[in-house]
């Protein structure tokens, strides 16, 4: 028994090892080969910063993800507002559950379906394309994780604090945003992130909802294939990798977590 043991554990730990392989090596050999001077997927030939060098040149690549950038903050923020409105308007005694099954239909429906139907939406509201749209695009798809996330955290609450809140005199307003929202900044800061996740990567509302007028990121590298990968592609990634790890290790640094938790 204590072989057979053995054996399934050492049988368990390969599968682990060949999983995380199978996810992070891809990801090493595109940091790897964006140093080198040949393009890929020429074999390797000698060290060299020439894409990084082509990237801080790329005046368009730039300018698309400052617009990603921007619609990723905006639609974050919209969400996360709208989502605390409503979180307020239960808090004094309204009633969202029994309409929250609808804000689950972004997470059940395609993206693609739910695409067209907001293109077709703009269009028959005369609304121009362009990073406006893209916005609310964005935003209706944040509402989706943003309401029952935090809704069911409220849920969670002890609400004899806030009863303690009112009983000691503060009014609705103060109770809420002294005791439960702080009470909830966890719940919204990890929905934060996500939606801004989301949003930025985003490449199926970008392509419907954009127009010609605007370009993210996502548009721009889809662009940039369509030619051949560019090993400018390869530092670009390299370089979003570095900075994504360093916000993580703030984030999830001890004192941050204490912070914030």
């Amino acid at each position: 028994m204590h072989a057979k043991s053995k054996i399934s554990r050492i049988a368990h730990l390969n599968l682990l090892i060949g999983t995380y392989l199978f996810l992070y090596v891809p990801i090493l050999v595109l940091l790897v080969f964006s140093f080198n001077s040949e393009s890929f997927p020429a074999p390797w030939q000698e060290f060299s910063w020439r894409w990084y060098e082509e990237l801080l040149e790329s005046t368009f690549l730039w300018q698309s993800f400052m617009n990603s950038l921007i619609v990723a903050i905006s639609a974050t923020f919209i969400s996360l507002v709208i989502g605390v409105f409503l979180i307020f308007y239960t808090a004094q005694g309204g009633r969202i559950g029994k309409f929250l099954s609808l804000y689950y239909g972004n997470l059940v429906i395609p993206e693609t379906v739910l695409a067209v139907a907001l293109l077709g939406f703009f269009t028959l509201a005369l609304i121009p394309l362009g990073l406006i749209t893209l916005i609310l695009a964005h935003t209706v798809l944040g509402l989706g994780f943003v309401i029952p996330i935090v809704y069911a955290r409220f849920q969670e609450l002890d609400h004899r604090l806030t009863e303690a809140s009112l009983v000691l005199g503060a009014t609705p307003i103060q109770t809420f945003f002294k005791v439960t929202l702080p009470l909830l900044r966890p719940s919204l800061i990890a929905t934060g992130l996500l939606i801004f996740i989301i949003s930025f990567d985003d490449f199926i509302l970008a392509y419907f909802c954009t127009g010609s007028t605007s370009q993210t990121l996502s548009l721009y590298i889809m662009s940039m294939l369509r030619s051949g990968v560019s090993p400018v592609v390869n530092a670009l990634s390299a370089v979003l990798l570095v900075l994504s790890g360093l916000l993580a290790l703030a984030f999830f640094s001890i004192k941050t977590r204490i912070r914030i938790f």
